[in-house]
């Protein structure tokens, strides 16, 4: 996302994750502009298909023509996927592009059957205050088409793939067949968890919808990197950032481990993707999740109240 990352390093990273006892992949059409799933499927290709469990997204086709990268429109998330293909991305909700981009998808990624499909972005960040349109094609498009298949047996689950909590929650407020879950990246994170908590958190609960955080480490912010919500972060974060670190140290905390912690204590949340792009950086998310965090750590952020009062912490 944030560098021209060679092919071999790429494959060596999902198979870096399979040999750690990772069975879960995601990916999406729109990570390069394919190229994301063309190497998922290649690395993913000499393992058995019954042994893993793999997503991908729809919402924008990928076209045969080119385009320059840098005259993309991603809305609030200007600049992304600069050193991917230069195919040209065409947004589209609809049930027939759902069902194109399902066939592509296959495609790259060298397999016959998907496991889950969420449906990408029909949100604010890249659609500002259309974005009810966009969702609206997808109401009556994607999710319809996505439920259609999940009842054929064709996929397990669909949801909706986001970085904003509204589409989640003005989906399972709908008079219709509801999704299985809902991949939400950057919402339930250390640095940004109370608007989820208000109400999605617990309305996932009461609908049996499960919550896959994504980007537990807000872009990378807290995890050493210079980026939250994939651009540079402000001092406003860095500064909270900095404030997390204080209390991490104290303690004798690796802020990574109570990032993934924190987000798997919520009993809404099914699942968590850290997002790996070197080898050998699973290997020290496994080994995060593992480490022991005092109560005295928990208790302190949220005395300072860097943790909401009624956010589930992990603790025994």
């Amino acid at each position: 996302m944030f560098r021209n990352i060679p092919e071999d390093e790429a494959l060596a990273t999902v198979h870096d994750a399979w040999k750690l006892g990772v069975r879960y992949f995601d990916t999406a059409p729109l990570y390069g502009s394919g190229l994301s799933e063309l190497r998922m499927g290649e690395a993913l290709s000499q393992y058995p298909r019954d042994e893993y469990v793999l997503s991908t997204k729809v919402g924008r086709i990928m076209l045969d023509e080119m385009e320059d990268p840098a005259t993309r429109d991603f809305g609030e998330k200007g600049g992304l996927f600069e050193h991917g293909l230069k195919n040209k991305i065409l947004n589209d909700y609809s049930a027939d592009a759902t069902l194109r981009s399902i066939e592509d998808s296959l495609k790259r990624l060298k397999t016959d059957r998907l496991d889950i499909v969420w449906i990408h972005d029909p949100a604010q960040d890249f659609y500002g205050d259309s974005w009810l349109e966009q969702f609206n094609v997808a109401r009556t498009g994607a999710f319809r088409a996505l439920t259609r298949l999940r009842e054929e047996g064709v996929i397990k689950a669909w949801g909706l793939g986001v970085n904003r909590v509204e589409p989640c929650e003005l989906t399972l407020a709908l008079d219709e067949p509801k999704p299985d879950a809902f991949l939400l990246a950057g919402r339930y994170s250390l640095l940004d968890h109370k608007r989820a908590l208000q109400r999605l958190m617990p309305e996932a609960l009461e609908h049996n919808v499960d919550i896959v955080i994504g980007g537990p480490y807000s872009s990378g912010v807290l995890a050493g990197g210079e980026h939250f919500e994939y651009q540079k972060a402000s001092p406003a974060i860095h500064e909270q950032v900095a404030r997390i670190q204080a209390v991490a140290a104290q303690f004798n905390v690796d802020v990574k481990a109570a990032a993934l912690q924190f987000a798997l204590a919520n009993p809404a949340v099914a699942a968590v993707i850290p997002g790996s792009s070197r080898p050998g950086r699973m290997a020290e998310d496994l080994a995060a999740l593992k480490t022991t965090i005092p109560v005295a750590f928990w208790e302190e952020m949220r005395r300072q109240g860097l943790v909401a009062e009624n956010a589930p912490l992990p603790v025994r």
